[in-house]
Parts: C-alpha cells; structure tokens; sequence
C-alpha cells in the first residue's frame, strides 16, 4: 500500500456518496416520489445506482434521458427542484456507512489526522446524514457542492482544503470513488485512492487509472 503513506499524512479527504455512504436507496426514493409528483414513470434502484455519482444535475439529467429520449431543461429544472426538497427533507432513511469506514475514521482521530469530507452533494444533505449516522465529528469540515463556484472534477474543493488547514500536497491524500474524484485529485495534484464499491456513473473504476483500488479501507491499516 505504498501509495496510501498514512503515516505522513495530516489530512485526509473523504468523499460521501459511494465512498463513505451507500446513500443509493435514498436517492432511489425520493427520486420516485418527484417523479410521481411530476406524473412522470418510476425506474428501478439499479438504475438510480448507475446514474448517481456525478452530481444531482446530472443525475436528473440522466433519469430524463431513459424516460423521455431527451432532456427539456425546464422540465429538468423542475425535476432537480422537486428532487432536491424531497431528499433535502429526510436524506437519511435507509443510508448506512459501508463495511470498514467507521473503524478507518477512528484510526484517524486517535492519529490525529484532519479528516474533511469534500462532496458534490449540496452541504445541508451531507451534513444532515453525517449527523443522523452520529459521523459528524469526525471530520473537521463538511465541504459541499454549493459552497464553491464549481465542483469536482474542478479541484478547487481539494485546493481549498490543502491551503486553509495549513497542509501540503504531499501531506494530503484524497479517498473517493469516481472519475470525478481521481479528476479532482490529479489537477490539485494530491494522491488519490478509491473504493471499489462505489457508484461511477455505471462505468468501471479502473478506466480511469486510479492509483490504487481497494475494497474496504481496513486494507490500508494493515
């Protein structure tokens, strides 16, 4: 595990969904219920789990895409409205942490590791389901989507990070489970590992030649 280095690592950024969270049932959830409230078809939790990971924009995008052929952006915009009140409201019902992220977490307090979670999720839902899973004290900042002017891939989330605890590049390492993520990390130039049982918008991990893939962050404690 030569790249995960977590010995010289002061801070370590985390993404949410997929990687910290299996938040898929959630999403699947309230999408349906906008989608009914539209009066538009349902679809399925298998294909919520392919076309979530990149951002509620394009998640809507890519629902609208399989039930019309096409993407009318004010009906798009409207759907993303509705999606984003309903999950908003109870973004924490069925959404769990995966296997091996609490006792990695706890590794990092007791090493005194700054710990940031850095998501495309806008910060109130993050923050809500960090909170309703007791997780939130892990982490120093919860950095969303909104809070910034773009979002990964953009590295300014990363770059935010680096600079305002007062960390270098090398002393940094970002965990995620996306193109969006190992993107991000490449163009702030930070170390980057994934999961291997996130969502990648349906396509398989390894295309984008990550650095390292593991399957449970234990891996790297060992």
């Amino acid at each position: 595990m030569s790249i995960a280095k977590l010995d010289q690592r002061e801070l370590i950024m985390f993404d949410l969904d997929g990687t910290l969270v299996d938040s898929a049932y959630d999403l699947y959830r309230a999408m349906n219920l906008s989608l009914q409230r539209l009066n538009l078809p349902t679809v399925t939790e298998e294909q919520v789990r392919v076309w979530i990971g990149k951002g509620t924009s394009l998640f809507c995008q890519s629902t609208l895409q399989y039930l019309k052929g096409e993407v009318d952006p004010a009906l798009n915009q409207q759907l993303l409205d509705t999606f984003l009140e309903i999950y908003n409201a109870e973004p924490c019902v069925d959404t769990r942490p995966f296997k091996g992220i609490l006792p990695f977490l706890e590794w990092g307090i007791k090493n005194n590791k700054k710990l940031i979670c850095v998501t495309n999720k806008p910060e109130e839902p993050a923050r809500k389901i960090l909170q309703e899973l007791d997780m939130d004290h892990y982490f120093a900042d919860v950095i969303g989507g909104d809070r910034f002017e773009a979002r990964k891939p953009d590295p300014i989330q990363l770059n935010y990070c680096v600079d305002h605890f007062q960390s270098t590049k090398d002393q940094a390492l970002m965990i995620g489970d996306s193109s969006n993520d190992v993107e991000a990390s490449r163009r702030a130039d930070v170390d980057c590992i994934v999961v291997s049982y996130g969502y990648n918008h349906g396509e398989d991990i390894r295309n984008c030649n990550p650095q390292l893939i593991v399957d449970d962050l234990r891996e790297l404690l060992d």
